[in-house]
């Protein structure tokens, strides 16, 4: 398959993952074993990383996303990488540039403000010695979503 037809198999699989090799075959034009191939090689690449689900996180008990923003000394950011890894409130985290000079950006989740105070009072005591500066964007899952989460889009950029 050509890679611009490989890239469009992403692109479908991004939309929709649960669509059938036949369904994804009708629509790119190619031959069902075609794309199963192509499928298995995306993932080989590291094209795909998973397939998931995008839950409602209210129904799953979630009341508040965090979008925490530190300065945090560089050595220290490669000694958390462990920790930060193996916390299953992080989504996401990832060293960066901008923003009142914060290097360090992490996106977490947490099931009420309790929960969240426990989590940064943790971060807190145990990064304090590294950590010159640190805030917070709290987005309440219950309020007012002006676009839900999703990559569907990704293909569409231009």
């Amino acid at each position: 398959m050509p890679k611009e037809k490989m890239i469009k198999l992403l692109y479908e699989l991004i939309k929709n993952s649960k669509r059938s090799d036949r369904d994804l075959a009708k629509i790119l034009k190619v031959s069902q074993p075609t794309i199963t191939r192509t499928r298995k090689k995306l993932e080989k690449k590291g094209y795909i990383r998973g397939y998931t689900a995008l839950p409602d996180l209210t129904k799953l008990g979630y009341e508040i996303a965090a979008f925490t923003f530190m300065n945090i000394a560089q050595s220290d950011i490669k000694a958390r990488i462990k920790e930060i890894k193996e916390n299953p409130k992080i989504l996401f985290a990832s060293t960066g540039t901008g923003l009142h000079g914060f290097n360090c950006a992490i996106v977490s989740l947490h099931k009420d403000f309790t929960d969240f105070d426990q989590f940064m009072s943790d971060i807190r005591s145990r990064w304090a010695a590294n950590i010159t500066d640190i805030d917070n964007f709290l987005v309440p899952l219950r309020g007012m979503t002006l676009k839900d989460f999703s990559f569907k889009q990704i293909g569409e950029i231009k």
